[in-house]
């Protein structure tokens, strides 16, 4: 039976008894156990005689929480509350979603990585590394749940901050919050995975206090070996999981979801996640521009693997409109360190050189250099859109903004890059240079910008809005694989949400606290693609799919509680 056993919906039964149940956080209630639980589950005298609702529960914990004096200390007294009493947690989480997501995820959950070994409370994941790779079986037989979403990292590239190390479980950890507090996914069947494959960071290398291994980053031979590893390992005890790649490196990111997305269902939020949700924002401004989608041209700042993802879902989608792959792929200009990307550059990786223009442009162009710097390509190739995913912050000029408010009367400006101090650019900035024309998005939140009359709500363009859907939507339609079809429909669906009445100054995404009915919706279309591309034997009516997510769908509420 192993921690408890569900006999319903409102009820479980439990073998655990007195301090070993108030220290399991799937199972504590606290001091909302009932006088009759506290007598059967050996509870009495380990409690204050108060039997307390949730609610009250919920009004104590809101006033510690307003206590706290920074973001960070915020941060840890929401981790110290989930390690404590999960439904909780997560029921704290719900009702105040707006306020606590940037203290559960960006842009706090990256102060958290960066000193995960300094605020370590309690254990919560798997950590796995090379030298334990014989032993993985043993480890996921160490989780006793059966597990349905994982959310793994290596820690080489969390946010904008770079390699953490073992820290980057901060990230696998919020990811998986969310899934549950979003998306309703049974937290119990949940688990964040670090594979600790060294650092090249070396103040964590230096810090007595670092808890990884203590050694640089494993050579390509034994990386794969691991991740080989513990993927066949995730395939024998789990086999249906579906597996979230997070924050890989550039360097392993693309190579990790080619060798794996064929023999698992798994998908790279960083590729795939990031991709989905900017192009859903990207086909809400185009019609909020009044500019058909098919003839946009876009700039992308940061060809890495998250920039490329994003440019070749744009594509597909162009291509899904009408357009030839040909002038599609004519329409994305790639932006890295050095200017537009070239055809000509000896160092491309090959998911870059399929995006490359060729030298000729340039020439054409009639640019000084031989690479043109993000104004020129601005200034000649007059994207509709410019988006920021490179991680440089005040890369977006003043003489962009300006150049681009010239080319289009409504310019569409998106600084993804997490944390906030790596934003392209500040959308107070941005709409001042442009005189308010832009429309704004972002991948942190950002307060509304005011010019003139119109105040400018700034959409956060952040996987939040599509990550959820897409795991509920593959749980309920016990789907075998993720498509990029899938990936489309949970974009196409964002863009229908947001695009209802709106006036000027609106944001270009629905607000945070809609965030559940949003994953819903997107769930419902992932559900409905997943069945069209016969990865999903579920019966494809409204009816049945509604029936499927309700039947799986999580809520924050206490069970009665009985002894097995």
């Amino acid at each position: 039976m192993g921690l408890f056993n569900r006999l319903d919906q409102t009820v479980i039964e439990t073998s655990v008894r007195g301090t070993e149940l108030l220290e399991a956080p799937l199972l504590n209630k606290g001091t909302a156990f009932t006088a009759q639980e506290r007598s059967t589950l050996r509870l009495d005298g380990l409690l204050p005689c108060r039997v307390e609702t949730m609610q009250d529960q919920l009004d104590r914990a809101k006033i510690t929480y307003n206590k706290q004096t920074t973001d960070l200390r915020r941060h840890v007294y929401l981790r110290s509350l989930q390690d404590n009493n999960e439904t909780l947690f997560y029921a704290f989480l719900q009702q105040h979603l707006t306020s606590v997501l940037p203290i559960i995820y960006t842009p706090t959950v990256g102060k958290a990585c960066q000193l995960f070994s300094e605020i370590y409370r309690k254990p919560r994941g798997l950590f796995i590394s090379h030298d334990l790779i014989d032993s993985i079986d043993q480890m996921l037989a160490n989780v006793p749940q059966d597990i349905k979403v994982i959310v793994v990292t290596d820690g080489e590239r969390i946010l904008g901050l770079g390699d953490l190390g073992i820290g980057g479980i901060g990230i696998s950890i919020g990811k998986l919050s969310l899934y549950t507090a979003i998306g309703g996914i049974d937290p119990y069947t949940t688990l964040p995975v670090t594979l600790d494959a060294g650092t090249n960071n070396q103040e964590l290398l230096d810090d007595p206090n670092y808890l990884g291994h203590r050694y640089n980053r494993l050579d390509e031979e034994r990386y794969y070996q691991m991740t080989d590893a513990f993927i066949a390992a995730v395939k024998r005890r789990w086999p249906k999981v579906l597996l979230q790649f997070e924050d890989f490196a550039i360097t392993h990111a693309s190579p990790l979801l080619a060798r794996y997305q064929d023999q698992l269902c798994c998908f790279n939020d960083d590729i795939q996640g990031t991709a989905s949700v900017t192009l859903g924002t990207i086909l809400a401004a185009a019609q909020r521009a009044n500019v058909p989608f098919k003839d946009m041209r876009v700039t992308i700042v940061g060809a890495g693997s998250a920039g490329s993802g994003i440019a070749e879902t744009i594509i597909q989608a162009k291509v899904a409109q009408g357009a030839t792959e040909a002038n599609a792929r004519a329409q994305i200009f790639m932006v890295d360190r050095l200017g537009l990307v070239l055809d000509n550059q000896p160092d491309l990786y090959p998911f870059q050189q399929a995006l490359a223009h060729p030298v000729s442009i340039t020439k054409t162009w009639g640019t000084t250099g031989e690479r043109a710097d993000l104004l020129q390509v601005v200034e000649h190739a007059k994207p509709h859109a410019i988006v920021g995913v490179c991680g440089q912050p005040g890369i977006f000029t003043e003489a962009v903004m300006k150049q681009m408010a010239k080319n289009h009367s409504q310019p569409i400006i998106m600084p993804l890059s997490n944390p906030t101090a790596r934003a392209e650019a500040i959308p107070e900035d941005v709409l001042n240079w442009t005189e308010g024309k832009a429309l704004v998005a972002t991948g942190s939140p950002f307060n509304p910008v005011k010019i003139g009359e119109t105040e400018h709500v700034i959409a956060q363009c952040n996987n939040t809005y599509i990550f959820p859907g897409i795991g509920l939507g593959v749980l309920a339609a016990k789907a075998s694989r993720i498509s990029e079809n899938m990936l489309q429909a949970a974009a196409l669906e964002l863009s229908q949400i947001s695009n209802g009445d709106f006036s000027p100054g609106d944001s270009l995404l629905p607000p945070l606290e809609d965030l559940a009915v949003v994953s819903h919706k997107i769930a419902v279309a992932v559900a409905k693609q997943a069945i069209a591309d016969g990865y999903s034997k579920l019966e494809s009516s409204d009816a049945a799919i509604e029936q499927a997510i309700e039947a799986i769908y999580w809520r924050p509420k206490y069970q009665k509680t009985l002894a097995s």
